[in-house]
């Protein structure tokens, strides 16, 4: 038995969800994959997945042996690209987790410049709300925290941003323009309950404000709540639609900003400061591919984003 591609194979029947799908991926037999899985099982003297005549689910040792050999193939990926690879000439794929906000918002108005300039380099993006539980699992994990992050693991700022509150022209017109904190107590307020907990953005039940410039004193609101979400695209459609305050990442709302549909309230007054981060995989060598990833997004400030997002055409 050919142990590493046992693993490969191994490894692509739980990413295609079954035996039939991995070995279309593959260009092999299913047969032939059914067989390898089988003789890497007996091997380990463990069952690795369960099979259903609908799809495969891993057992409790095939969960933890899937992590032991993706991150084998990973390394052997990187010893590779590492010896064939040239910095005019880089290739593979670069395997990417970030939680939906950052995917949409972050990621992918970028990828189209990204795969202009590296077209050899190929990007595996997953999308998980939990992205932060899986960093072993990925080459980097997008994460976004606030000002105190101070957790043990490897990494790398990319971008800096503010949380501010946004509303409609239409809803401020009927509902008059908050002059203080303190006057959002009078005002709709669209909550955001995503999950995790978004401390880092403003999320929770009462409104935290701080001085934009200097280090005043911060206020807090009690605003009430007309809506409450986990997702930021339907509570930004709300308070488009002119239904409450909300509270946003400024990088997400830059267009609307700028076309009037959404005004930022109290300007003077921010929710909070945030950062969003590459996680890196410890104890593992930085591949050439990792490294211009994650040189790219260091360039790419918020207006760079901005401008790829709301490119016309």
């Amino acid at each position: 038995m050919d142990r590493l591609q046992a693993m490969k194979v191994f490894d692509r029947v739980v990413d295609e969800g079954g035996f039939a799908a991995a070995a279309r991926a593959l260009d092999m037999s299913p047969p032939v994959v059914t067989r390898m899985v089988a003789e890497l099982e007996q091997h380990l003297g463990t069952r690795l997945l369960q099979r259903t005549t609908r799809k495969v689910a891993l057992t409790d040792a095939g969960e933890v042996y899937l992590q032991r050999v993706r991150s084998i193939l990973n390394e052997i990926d990187d010893a590779e690209a590492e010896a064939v690879a040239s910095t005019r000439d880089l290739r593979g794929t670069i395997r990417i987790v970030a939680p939906p906000v950052l995917t949409t918002n972050f990621l992918a108005p970028l990828t189209a410049l990204w795969h202009a300039r590296y077209p050899k380099l190929m990007l595996d993006i997953s999308v998980d709300a939990l992205a932060l539980r899986r960093i072993d699992e990925f080459d980097v994990t997008l994460m976004v925290a606030g000002e105190d992050f101070d957790a043990n693991i490897v990494a790398r700022a990319l971008l800096h941003g503010q949380a501010i509150v946004v509303a409609s022209p239409e809803y401020l017109a009927r509902k008059g323009m908050p002059l203080q904190p303190a006057d959002l107590a009078q005002h709709e307020y669209l909550r955001d309950t995503g999950a995790p907990a978004r401390s880092e953005m403003g999320g929770g039940r009462k409104l935290r404000l701080h001085p934009a410039v200097g280090d005043g004193d911060w206020q807090e609101v009690d605003a009430p709540a007309v809506l409450q979400s986990d997702s930021n695209g339907v509570l930004l459609r709300a308070a488009i639609d002119g239904a409450g305050v909300a509270v946003t990442a400024r990088l997400l709302v830059e267009e609307q900003l700028a076309s009037g549909e959404l005004v930022h309230v109290l300007p003077d007054w921010i929710v909070s400061r945030y950062t969003v981060y590459a996680a890196l995989p410890s104890g593992r060598m930085l591949p050439a591919r990792t490294k211009v990833f994650l040189d790219f997004m260091s360039e790419q400030g918020p207006q760079a984003i901005a401008d790829q997002r709301y490119q016309p055409g």
